[in-house]
Order: C-alpha cells, then sequence, then structure tokens
C-alpha cells in the first residue's frame, strides 16, 4: 500500500505560479511512474504529467511550456511546477503513482488539493 499526500494547491491569478508536492509513504524509486492528473467540474479526470523511472516525463497538451514536473528521491516527493496558470487551469489535482510486476499493476491516488485560477 502507498499512501500519497498532496500540498500547495491554493488560489492564484492568472498568469501566476504555483508548486505541488506529492509525497509518498514509500521509497519512489520502486514506482514504475508518478504523475499528477487534474479534474475539473464537470469534466473527466485527465493527465497533466507524468515520470516514468527513467526519467523521462510526458505532458498534456494544453500544460506543456508551462507546467514541469520533477522528484526528488531522498525526499519521496513528487513536484508539480505550475507557471504562467491560466483559468482554465483550475481543477483539482491528484497525484497518481503505478506500480508494475510480473503478478500484477497496482494504481494509487492522492486525496487532492484544489487549484483556482481566478482574478
Amino acid at each position: 500500500q502507498v499512501h500519497l499526500v498532496e500540498s500547495g494547491g491554493g488560489l492564484v491569478q492568472p498568469g501566476g505560479s504555483l508548486r505541488l508536492s506529492c509525497e509518498a509513504s514509500r521509497s519512489i524509486v520502486s514506482m514504475n511512474t508518478m504523475g499528477w492528473y487534474r479534474q475539473a467540474p464537470g469534466k473527466e479526470r485527465e493527465l497533466v504529467a507524468r515520470i516514468i523511472s527513467g526519467g523521462i516525463a510526458n505532458y498534456g497538451e494544453s500544460v506543456k511550456g508551462r507546467f514541469a514536473i520533477s522528484r526528488d528521491n531522498a525526499k519521496n516527493t513528487v513536484y508539480l511546477q505550475m507557471n504562467s496558470l491560466e483559468p482554465e487551469d483550475t481543477a483539482v489535482y491528484y497525484c497518481n503513482a503505478v506500480v508494475l510486476r510480473p503478478i500484477g499493476t497496482w494504481t494509487y491516488w492522492g486525496q487532492g488539493t484544489q487549484v483556482t485560477v481566478s482574478s
């Protein structure tokens, strides 16, 4: 079992920045992927960014060039730096971890943190 705890959400004006953190209850080195998803009211959950164990990062089209995902293995933490925020980025942001093993796949989610972009 892995517990993921997000922090860093809040209210920010358009054009502003926020950094989200996701701390895992155990070593993230063992995770095959860690990432961030978001869900806005009335919309489906969508990929924001993810990083695989080799260090390669993938981003959703709407955040490319504005958001950056990184990880600190020593702190068991994944970060999402969000710059040039837009009202359309308003959503609940969820941390995600996936563990792949020959016997199965495990997916874990955090409780979510609200990001609101508004003037």
